[in-house]
Parts: C-alpha cells; sequence; structure tokens
C-alpha cells in the first residue's frame, strides 16, 4: 500500500527512498519499480545519474547484467566519475564475460581510491582471468590447428585421427572455440574434410559445422552461404542413414538460427547485425521440395527432407496469424509431395524410398492442411490435389493410373476429410473396385489397400461391402501372394466391422477367426516380410482380438506380441492405432453397457436373443492376460509409442493408450512395475493433451500409481508437480467415486512429501473439492479428503484460510473430530492438532465456532484410540499455551480432572507420549499459577 501511495505522490526523491527500502529488504523487484518511476518523473541530472546507478545495482542483483551494464553507463554518461556506477557496470561487463571493458572500469576505481582494497582485489582477479582467456586462445588456435593438420593427413595413425575428430566436434560445441575455429579458416578445412568422402571424418566435419552455428545467427548464415544449400542438400541425399541425420540436424540447426529459436543472448556489436533471413529460409524450402521428386536422392535423403519441411513449414502456434510459409509450400510444392504419396514401390520408375517415406509424406500432408486457416486456402489445397490427381487418371494408362489412386490412398492417410472428398471424384471408387479384379498383382495390391483406407467412412463402406467384398474374398482365396492376401483379409475384416452385425467377420472369410489370426500373427512374426507388409498384419489383428478366444491365444504368443512391439517404435499412424486397438481388445478396457438383470428377463420371456459375455471375458481371464502382456514389457512399448510425433500419435491413439494403462494398473501390486518400465513418465502427457474420456482415463491410471508409490521414485524431480492437476481434474463431481477417492489417496501421498507440493496442490484449487468430500456422506470418501486436508494443514497459506473470517472450515473439522469413524476421528484431530499449533488465533476460534468444541475435546482426551488420544491431548496443550484466560476456562472445566487422572499414571512405555503431553498441560497451568503443583500418588 505504501508503494502505491509513493507513486501517487509523484515525487522523485520519495519514490528513491522507497526504492532503497525495497532495496535493503531484497525486494529487488519492487525496488526496480520504484526507480524505473522516479527515473520517468525526475528532471535533475544529479538524481537521475543515482537513480540509474541504484537500478544497475538491482539488475546485478537479478543477473540480467546487460541491462545492469546499460544503466551504469547512462549514469557515467551524467557523471564520469561516478565510482558507484563505474564498479557496478565493471562487475556486470565481467559476468558477460567482456573482461577487457571490465579492468578499464575497474581501474578508473582503482585510480579515483587507490587505497580502496575491494578496487585493488578486483584489479588483480580480472588481470588473471584476462591472461588466462588469452592462454587459452592461443593454446585453442594451436589445437584447433594440429587437428586439422591429423586429420587431413592420409598417412596418420587411425587412432589419432578419431581422437582429433571427436576433440573437434567437442570444440565446435563451446563458444569460444567455435568462433576460434570460425576465424582460423576452419570452415573451408572442414570442407575439405567432407570432399574426403571419407564417413567418418565427413560426419566429424558435419558435427563440428552443427556446434558452430548453434544460437549464433550471423556465423551460422555466413556458413550456409559459403557451404551452399545446393551442396548441404547434395550431402544429405547420400544413401548412408547416419550422414544423411548428420546433415538434416545441421540444416535443422541453421534454420533454428535463421527463424530466431534458440538464440544465445549476444550483446555488444552483434545486437546491431540485422540479418534478412527470408531470403534464406525460402530458399531452403524450395531445395528441400526438390529433393522430395529427384531420382539421385536416397530414400534416407527424402526422409529428412521430409521431417525438415514437417518441423518448419506449419505453424507451432496456431495463435500465430502467420502461415505464409505453408502458402509457400502448397502453392510450390505440393504436387511435389503429391507424387512421393503416389509412389508405388513394386514399379520399376519409383522413386528411391524407405519403408516410412510415404507415411510422412502423409503426415506433412496433413500439417499443411491443419495449418490452413480458411476456407478459401482449403479450397485451393483442394483443388491442386483433385487437377493433379485428374492429370494422372488415363484409362489407356494402367500404369499412370494406379498413381492416381496411390495418391488417394496416400491422402487419406493424412487430411482424411480432403481424402474422402477425392474419394467423391467422378470414377475414382468405381475404378478402386475394378483394379481388385485386375489379373496384375500390382493393380490387386495398390486397390486393395486404396479400398481398406477409403472404409473407414461407412458411407464409402457401404459401397464398397456392395461392390467390392465378393472380389476381396476371390483374391484372399486365389492369390498366392502374401502382400495382397493379408490385406484382402484387413479389408474384409474392416469391413465386417463397418458393416455391423449382418456382415460379420465369419461371412467374409473361410474358416474361423481363430484360423484367420494364427495367420496374420504368423505374418507378423515372418521378418522377411517387409514391415509395410507386416504393419497390415497388425491391423488385422485389431480386428480379430475383439473375438474373445482370439485374444486369449494371442497373449500367449511370445513371439507375436514381441514383433507387435517392436513395429510400434516406428512411426506410422495407423500401425500406433491398430497396436492401441489390439491391446485394448485383449485388455478389455474399451466401455461396455451394462445390462439391467430386469431387462434381461424381459428379454428371455420374450425369447428375444440376449448376448451373454464369453467366458474369456470374464474377470479372471483378463487379469491372466494383463499379467501375461506386463511380462511380455508391453509397458515399455507403450512409453515408447507416446514419445511419437504428434502427427503420428493421434487422440484417438492417445486416449486407447490410456485406456490399456488404466487396465495394467487395476492390481497395486502391478504398479511398481509400471513405474519401472517408464509408466509414470508416459501418462503424464496423455493426461493432458487428448480426447476428454483419454485424459480422464490417464489421469485415473496416474491417480491408482500416486496413491501407492513414492513420489519421488515413480515421479522424479520437477515431473511430480505436472501431475497435480490431473489428480485435480478427478475431485470433480461429475466423476466417478473411485475417481475422486483414488485422487484423494495420490493428493494425500503427494501433500505428505513437502511443502511445494501443497503450495501446487493449493495453487490448482483443489481445497475447496477437499473441502466438499469432508462433507461427504461415503465414509471412505470423507476419511481420504479428511486426511488429505491433515497434510495440507501444514501449508501457511492453507492455515491462513482457516484464519480468515466468514468460513466454517475451522468449524468442519472441530465436527469431524467428534465422527464415530475412528479414521476420520485421527486425520481430523491431526489437522486440528496442527492448526492450533502453528496459529494461536486459531485456539481462541475454536472455542467459538461451535458450543460441541469441549466435549468433543473431552473425548478425544479420553479416546480408546491411544493415536487419537495424543492427538486430543495435544490441542489441549496448544489451547492452554496460547491464551492464559484460555487456560483458566478449561482449568474450570472436566478436562482438568481428565488431564489429572491422566498426568497421575504411572510410567508406561507404551502410552507413555500420551502420560507427557497431559504433564505438559499441567505444569503450564501452574506456570500460569491457575492450579497446585502436581502430587502423584
Amino acid at each position: 500500500m505504501f508503494f502505491l501511495k509513493a507513486l501517487q505522490m509523484e515525487d522523485p526523491i520519495q519514490l528513491k527512498e522507497e526504492g532503497n527500502k525495497y532495496f535493503q529488504a531484497s525486494d529487488y523487484e519492487k525496488a526496480l519499480q520504484s526507480y524505473t518511476q522516479a527515473i520517468k518523473l525526475n528532471k535533475d541530472k544529479g538524481l537521475q545519474a543515482v537513480l540509474y546507478r541504484n537500478r544497475a545495482a538491482c539488475f546485478l542483483k537479478k543477473e540480467e547484467y546487460a541491462k545492469a551494464a546499460s544503466d551504469a553507463s547512462r549514469a557515467i554518461d551524467i557523471n564520469a566519475s561516478d565510482i558507484k556506477a563505474l564498479y557496478r557496470r565493471s562487475q556486470a561487463l565481467e559476468k558477460l564475460g567482456k573482461l577487457d571493458q571490465a579492468f578499464k572500469d575497474a581501474q578508473k576505481c582503482a585510480t579515483i581510491e587507490p587505497r580502496n582494497k575491494n578496487f585493488q582485489e578486483t584489479l588483480r582477479r580480472l588481470g588473471a582471468n584476462i591472461q588466462e582467456k588469452l592462454r587459452i586462445q592461443f593454446s585453442t588456435d594451436s589445437r584447433v590447428q594440429k587437428m586439422f593438420e591429423i586429420l587431413l593427413d592420409e598417412n596418420s595413425e587411425k587412432e589419432k585421427r578419431e581422437k582429433a575428430a571427436n576433440n573437434l566436434i567437442v570444440l565446435g560445441r563451446e563458444e569460444a572455440g567455435a568462433e576460434r575455429i570460425f576465424q582460423n579458416n576452419g570452415v573451408s578445412l572442414l570442407l575439405q574434410l567432407i570432399e574426403t568422402k571419407d564417413p567418418e571424418l565427413i560426419l566429424a566435419a558435419v558435427r563440428t559445422l552443427s556446434g558452430m552455428c548453434t544460437g549464433h545467427k550471423a556465423r551460422a548464415t555466413a556458413i550456409l552461404h559459403y557451404l551452399g544449400i545446393d551442396s548441404i542438400c547434395m550431402w544429405m541425399s547420400v544413401d548412408n542413414e547416419e550422414i544423411s541425420l548428420a546433415v538434416c540436424n545441421l540444416l535443422q540447426t541453421i534454420t533454428d538460427c535463421l527463424l530466431g529459436q534458440g538464440m544465445e543472448e549476444h550483446h555488444g556489436k552483434e545486437e546491431a547485425v540485422v540479418l534478412d533471413t527470408k531470403k534464406d529460409l525460402r530458399m531452403i524450402t524450395m531445395r528441400l521440395l526438390d529433393m522430395l521428386v529427384s531420382k539421385k536422392v536416397s530414400g534416407q535423403g527424402r526422409d529428412q527432407a521430409l521431417n525438415l519441411l514437417n518441423k518448419n513449414i506449419p505453424r507451432k502456434d496456431l495463435k500465430d496469424h502467420d502461415n505464409s510459409r505453408t502458402i509457400f509450400v502448397i502453392d510450390n510444392g505440393l504436387k511435389k509431395i503429391l507424387k512421393v504419396v503416389g509412389q508405388i514401390p513394386e514399379m520399376p520408375d519409383c522413386l528411391p524410398l524407405t519403408e516410412n517415406t510415404q507415411l510422412t509424406a502423409s503426415v506433412l500432408l496433413n500439417k499443411l492442411y491443419d495449418d490452413l486457416r480458411c476456407d478459401p486456402e482449403r479450397d485451393n489445397y483442394r483443388v491442386i490435389c483433385e487437377e493433379y490427381i485428374k492429370s494422372k487418371i488415363d484409362p489407356q494408362n494402367m500404369d499412370k493410373t494406379l498413381h492416381a489412386i496411390q495418391m488417394v490412398s496416400g491422402v487419406l492417410q493424412g487430411p482424411f476429410d480432403l481424402g474422402n472428398k477425392l474419394l467423391g471424384m467422378k470414377g475414382v471408387m468405381e475404378m478402386m473396385v475394378a483394379l481388385c479384379g485386375s489379373e496384375r498383382e500390382i493393380d490387386q495390391l495398390v486397390a486393395v489397400e486404396a479400398l481398406i483406407h477409403a472404409s473407414t467412412k461407412l458411407s464409402r463402406a457401404t459401397f464398397i461391402i456392395s461392390n467390392g467384398v465378393a472380389l476381396l474374398k476371390e483374391i484372399y482365396k486365389k492369390t498366392k501372394n502374401e502382400k495382397i492376401k493379408i490385406r484382402a483379409l484387413v479389408g474384409l475384416c474392416k469391413l465386417g466391422s463397418a458393416g455391423g452385425t449382418d456382415y460379420g467377420l465369419r461371412q467374409f472369410a473361410e474358416g474361423s477367426t481363430e484360423k484367420l489370426a494364427r495367420q496374420c500373427r504368423k505374418w507378423l512374426c515372418n521378418t522377411s516380410i517387409d514391415a509395410r507388409t507386416r504393419k497390415w498384419a497388425v491391423e488385422g489383428l485389431a480386428y480379430l482380438t475383439l473375438d474373445a478366444d482370439v485374444k486369449d491365444d494371442f497373449v500367449e504368443d511370445e513371439p507375436a506380441l514381441q514383433a507387435m512391439f517392436e513395429l510400434a517404435k516406428t512411426s506410422d499412424k495407423t500401425i500406433l492405432y491398430s497396436v492401441a486397438s489390439a491391446l485394448v481388445n485383449c485388455t478389455n478396457s474399451y466401455d461396455t453397457k451394462e445390462l439391467v438383470p430386469e431387462l434381461v428377463q424381459l428379454a428371455k420371456f420374450s425369447k428375444q436373443h440376449v448376448p451373454e459375455e464369453h467366458p474369456k471375458d470374464k474377470k479372471d481371464f483378463v487379469v491372466k492376460r494383463v499379467k501375461r502382456l506386463l511380462k511380455a514389457g508391453v509397458v515399455s512399448a507403450l512409453a515408447c509409442m507416446v514419445k511419437a510425433d504428434s502427427a503420428i500419435l493421434t487422440d484417438q491413439s492417445k486416449e486407447l493408450i490410456a485406456r490399456v494403462f488404466l487396465a495394467l494398473c487395476e492390481d497395486p501390486k502391478d504398479r511398481g512395475t509400471i513405474v519401472a518400465q517408464g509408466g509414470g513418465k508416459a501418462l503424464i502427457p496423455l493426461a493432458v493433451e487428448g480426447t476428454d474420456v483419454g485424459k480422464i482415463k490417464a489421469s485415473h491410471a496416474l491417480a491408482k500409481i500416486a496413491a501407492i508409490s513414492n513420489p519421488d521414485i515413480a515421479f522424479p524431480g520437477e515431473r511430480v508437480y505436472e501431475v497435480v492437476r490431473p489428480l485435480v481434474s478427478l475431485l470433480n463431481t461429475e466423476r466417478d467415486g473411485l475417481q475422486n477417492y483414488e485422487a484423494l489417496l495420490g493428493l494425500t501421498n503427494f501433500s505428505g512429501r513437502s511443502d511445494k507440493l501443497r503450495l501446487k496442490i493449493v495453487k490448482e484449487k483443489a481445497l475447496p473439492d477437499i473441502e466438499n468430500y469432508m462433507f461427504e456422506n461415503h465414509d471412505q470418501l470423507r476419511q481420504a479428503a479428511t486426511e488429505c486436508m491433515c497434510n495440507l494443514v501444514v501449508n501457511k497459506e492453507v492455515q491462513e484460510r482457516f484464519v480468515a473470517d466468514g468460513n466454517d472450515r475451522l468449524k468442519l473439522v472441530v465436527l469431524l473430530c467428534g465422527e464415530d469413524d475412528e479414521k476420520v476421528q485421527v486425520a481430523a484431530a491431526g489437522a486440528l492438532a496442527m492448526l492450533t499449533a502453528a496459529q494461536k488465533k486459531l485456539c481462541s476460534k475454536m472455542t467459538e465456532v461451535t458450543t460441541q468444541w469441549l466435549e468433543i475435546l473431552q473425548r478425544l482426551c479420553l479416546h480408546d484410540n491411544m493415536e487419537v488420544q495424543h492427538r486430543g491431548l495435544v490441542i489441549a496443550f496448544n489451547l492452554i499455551s496460547a491464551d492464559k484466560e484460555l487456560a483458566k476456562k478449561l482449568v474450570e472445566t472436566e478436562l482438568l480432572e481428565i488431564l489429572t487422572y491422566i498426568g497421575k499414571q504411572e510410567d508406561d512405555p507404551k502410552k507413555q507420549h500420551i502420560i507427557n503431553v497431559a504433564r505438559d498441560c499441567l505444569t503450564r497451568c501452574m506456570d500460569y499459577g491457575l492450579i497446585k503443583p502436581l502430587s502423584r500418588a
């Protein structure tokens, strides 16, 4: 309040004095505010210099050294011999690493006050530091030269070259080292290393360049221009995964600098350098788009180009209105991306691809589409796609048409709504069905895959059921090509799911679902089949595991489980969703409708079919499957899946994974295993992002872990604070009782660990909900809430809420002490004991909140449960210690007889702590002179 009054007075001198007081009290933020306001109002030059140097002192304390140096300089501009300002600038410059400038200021201070020992000591320290810096600099120059000599000498020993390469990489990551390499013709020498075509030397050179570019825009721009974007892209195009990835990292580092991300704070002349980066960024984008369709680029290189586009083109934050980079890519490169998704690996003219290339391209299509801001932009995107696909459809050229169908299939794996519109183009669906009947295997392969993606939409599935099911059955039975057979099976499974009960799986395929599932598991375990084909086996199992017999057999097949977990590590949206779906089926963690007994009887009476639970869907079988999955390492697989890119790990997949985790956490004995395998860490992002159902399931799983685990082990470091919000969200009255209860247990566990955690719980506004559950009729909820409050009252902010007027918090706790439920009594009495010990005001307030307070206190002090009795006596001691008048009031009641009775008892190790508290109460009363000394019998 005083600070506000000072501002209103608009007196610079008073504001300065106020700032001085705040500074002496170590409240540097408020001191800054006072000095800043005074600077704005002041017109006296002498005072202005004092204000600037005082504010410089604040900035020094706040470790904002650039601002401290700036303010000190302003003070010196007014008064060149201001010794305090000179010394403060010297301190700031030293921290900024500008030792020579700091030395000059310290030298001026020592000249003005030659006998000042502090200045002399500063001069000695700075002098020594400058000498050391020069020594290191000259040493670094010679070391850099020596390293390059060893690396460029073909006759050097292999061990020496490896050591020199590693040392060069390390040096490039240090600011001083990077600058010395740069200044000593290092970029040219690194280019010579790359031109040797020796993989080890290329890697060393590229990684050194990455280190040199990190956080330094000017240097990164100079290196980009010297090397040339064409050369960098050429190096990234090589068919060597390690080199391609290293060059990708170099280009990402340069891009980060150009975008101003991850920049280190630079001062002095560098701040004045203004670089126009738009032209460079556009040039990089164009070269990456060119790489997508070049036959000279390896599959690895194409993947890296797609990854860079995925990471840097769409907006990070949709609140940012500038999506110009996305518009540029759509206008200049959308057709190139479509060409990639339209490639058919089995055809001779296919571009070099990896197993992930086309899916990564589909992800990019999806990200670009999601980044558009309005319908006209989306219409332009759609028109470009339609025109490009139409240009590829040629009834006279089936190979060309196949590429068009493959493009539609690729778009369906990206922006699905757009893909669905493309399916509506004239002749597309008919062409897909017609290709299924082709004699060529490649036609069947592309068409079946496209039908599978198209059948996700029920309206399209109905068309395919009417026109393509017979063809799929025929293909499945007759083809000897495993790649086609597995796709036909998945297509039939998917259509069976889309078609409903009239189109069950058994209608579409010969034999039982168990037989089909065995075939899928066989494909899944066959590593000689490419991963792109094996993923379809996972998708088939996602449908087939709806059958109880299939899921039971599947979890017993260790090789199949491990093969599925291994595939889950790949960057494939379909595989992640399919794996998660299969695991949801195996753990029965899907939603089920509870059958009302009366309605079941009525249905039987009217001779209607009543679905019965399969014996293998009963609880004991589900528990057995969960244990088997845990043993197989399912938690590690799930944790790996959670780390996938957001474009691959969809909200629906997150929900499925959360459901599986909740099922795995059901048995408290398994929760330690889940934590040990990374389950606790994996659940946190699932509880924060995704569908509402998914977030609730993940939060519930976190609550189960938090309720019984040591938080320091389950959620080490700062991670534990991220768990509080999900737990608090479960206190919502819309959640079920079990979720409320386990969330309260978790919060109780957390609130017993540290005051920082208690404060976090308070800041998440959990107190009102916890208080509400203390009124709950349900005994376990009331007990859990009271125990949680017992831990929270240790926090001062919580105590102040009890002290505040106009609330019934204290009354509630007092009344809960009188409950018949012993566990509630223990918790409530503990809370009241801590409150009355911490806040004397609450001692007198306790006697006013209810007329039953004395009766409740006496009952606590006579309780059969020693824990309750001890807490009751501590409360009595707190009341007596708080105030003599209050002690007198208690002595005049039957409480004195109770204290005397307990205090006179013989020493007993089992209840000595109780006897001692009673004696302490009596001793305090004697100190007040309210009773005479106690004489024990």
